[in-house]
């Protein structure tokens, strides 16, 4: 599985952005498509989360209410919908898929298999 993450950019505090991650290969309904994203001097931190075959999406409480992932089956794409951004969402989003996983475990980085290569967003005030 490859995975292609795209649509970062520059925007002013209180914009909008959209990311995608395409993924190639094998992508079963059983895996789930995370977002994570990563701050200069900080630990990569856990976004979003939705499995492919359908249910709701899950998210991190920094940005609930602000952001919607949502996946297109027939293009193997997810999408991050970005609303309201903060100056502190500044960081490289990475999108990572994975297989086994259950809704506690979402979070967790060393669930998922597979890792796209980044977007840079950047917030300004």
């Amino acid at each position: 599985v490859q995975l292609q993450a795209s649509g970062g950019g520059l925007v002013q505090a209180g914009g909008s952005l959209r990311l995608s991650c395409v993924a190639s290969g094998r992508t079963p309904g059983s895996w789930v498509m995370g977002w994570f994203r990563q701050a200069p001097g900080k630990e990569r931190e856990f976004v979003a989360a939705i499995r492919w075959s359908g249910g709701s999406a899950y998210y991190a409480d920094s940005v609930k209410g602000r952001f919607t992932l949502s996946r297109d089956n027939a293009k193997s794409t997810v999408y991050l919908q970005m609303s309201s951004l903060k100056p502190e969402d500044t960081a490289v989003y990475y999108c990572a898929s994975g297989v086994g996983l259950i809704q506690s475990t979402y979070g967790s980085l060393r669930e998922y298999d597979y890792w796209g290569q980044g977007t840079q967003v950047t917030v300004s005030s």
